[in-house]
């Protein structure tokens, strides 16, 4: 970026960002909510670069003004899609709250090692320009604008809809999406203008997944399974995909090279990968081509075990897929040349629900031959299982989290919520 005199934030090409600087921070939203601790959420800033004599420590931590908002995901006000306007910067961290629907904005300019909060922005704000709640994940777009989407209406039932931000000054401006034209569920999503297209998730409504999860709700059918295509241009769905034995599908990845017209979602109950790919005729379809056997276990709420897929990602060159489940324990390299074929190349257990010496006791494997050994790190054992990951520029780094969403952690979990949730650097075989 260094020789470009008119840049913008980010890198002109995926693979150019390869090669950018080694992370020396990370940024990590923590959360009190369900934990028993009245204390607001904050954002951690924490050390990662080996040289440093604060490395793999937390060196700052910014609380927010408010109780039990739940932080979840984040986002930047600006990226790569603005490189070529060098009037932006990479300067703002987007922190919206899946439960209290608060947005946060925080500095993260002026002090990177020591962020501030630079802007609140209130549920009411968002629930009365736009009719929606519950947000959840938050993308910079080539117009300098901020979307963030939605899981709900103001009362909690389901709405998958697209909140619109100012860039500069972060005004509500109103919904992406044509009034009436949001999805019936939402959680995540991934835009690709080069194909003028947009995929979305769907979770739940929150009402149904706020307090925990209850298997009757997915006999119910309220749970999602569909993946929803919207035209960018038009900002209205034009075909939605039922996947075939694909529950939950949360976290979706188009493929890095912007002329691909295809990607991957992850379907966390039932525990496999779906690739999504347009056809000749213009139209979208989705096959599975990754399957994580369920475990048939006792002592636990259910006779069988889903792997839980929670998060995927994908290394910037394409080469790579990885995801984690929550429940069985275990981080997964897929070597991804061929997309119809992923490849399984590495496999990492962290914790998980099936540790030699827990309460589960695994009846029945199709993968492995015994319980995996509980982890322990620094004279820690980790508690809970592989959640949220993010690999470094080079694709040699993964930083992984354990807690996946309060609740669901208390109930799952009960040891992750009184030992506290870790963040794990893993290192990665290329």
């Amino acid at each position: 970026a260094t020789k470009c005199g008119s840049c913008g934030p980010g890198y002109p090409t995926p693979l150019e960002a390869m090669k950018g600087p080694r992370e020396e921070i990370v940024y990590l939203p923590c959360i009190y909510r369900n934990t028993g601790i009245e204390a607001p959420d904050y954002l951690a800033t924490v050390d990662v670069d080996p040289k440093s004599p604060q490395y793999c420590q937390v060196i700052h931590r910014l609380p927010m003004p408010n109780l039990k908002d739940e932080l979840h995901h984040s986002g930047w006000n600006t990226c790569s899609s603005c490189y070529g306007d060098s009037s932006k910067a990479r300067s703002k961290l987007v922190l919206p709250c899946i439960i209290s629907s608060r947005v946060y904005v925080v500095d993260v300019g002026a002090e990177p090692r020591a962020p501030k909060l630079h802007k609140v922005i209130e549920p009411e704000d968002i629930h009365a320009k736009c009719g929606l709640g519950y947000v959840h994940t938050s993308h910079c777009l080539a117009s300098g604008e901020v979307m963030i989407s939605t899981l709900g209406d103001p009362k909690g039932n389901g709405k998958g809809g697209f909140v619109l931000l100012d860039g500069e000054t972060f005004e509500v401006k109103g919904t992406w999406e044509k009034p009436g034209g949001a999805a019936p569920l939402g959680y995540d999503f991934w835009y690709q203008p080069r194909h003028n297209v947009m995929i979305s998730t769907e979770w739940a409504a929150p009402n149904v997944f706020r307090e925990g999860f209850n298997p009757a709700d997915v006999e119910a059918g309220l749970y999602g399974s569909h993946l929803y295509v919207w035209d960018w241009q038009r900002h209205e769905i034009v075909q939605t995909l039922t996947l075939q034995d694909g529950l939950i599908p949360l976290e979706v990845r188009f493929l890095h090279n912007p002329a691909a017209a295809q990607g991957f979602v992850g379907c966390a109950l039932s525990s496999n990968i779906q690739r999504f790919f347009k056809n000749e005729g213009g139209t979208w379809s989705a096959e599975k081509v990754i399957q994580v056997p369920p475990k048939k276990v006792k002592g636990w709420i259910l006779p069988e075990m889903p792997g839980l897929i929670t998060d995927i990602l994908l290394s910037l060159d394409d080469r790579f897929l990885y995801f984690s489940n929550w429940l069985h324990g275990d981080l997964r390299q897929y070597d991804i040349s061929d997309p119809q074929k992923p490849r399984l190349t590495g496999q990492l257990f962290l914790g998980g629900s099936i540790v030699k010496g827990g309460p589960v006791q695994v009846l029945e494997d199709q993968e492995l031959k015994s319980q995996p050994e509980p982890l322990v790190v620094k004279g820690k054992r980790v508690a809970g299982g592989p959640q949220m990951i993010q690999l470094s520029l080079d694709g040699k780094r993964l930083y992984v989290t354990t807690s996946l969403y309060s609740a669901w952690d208390k109930q799952f979990y009960p040891d992750l919520i009184r030992e506290g949730s870790v963040t794990l650097l893993v290192d990665v075989y290329t």
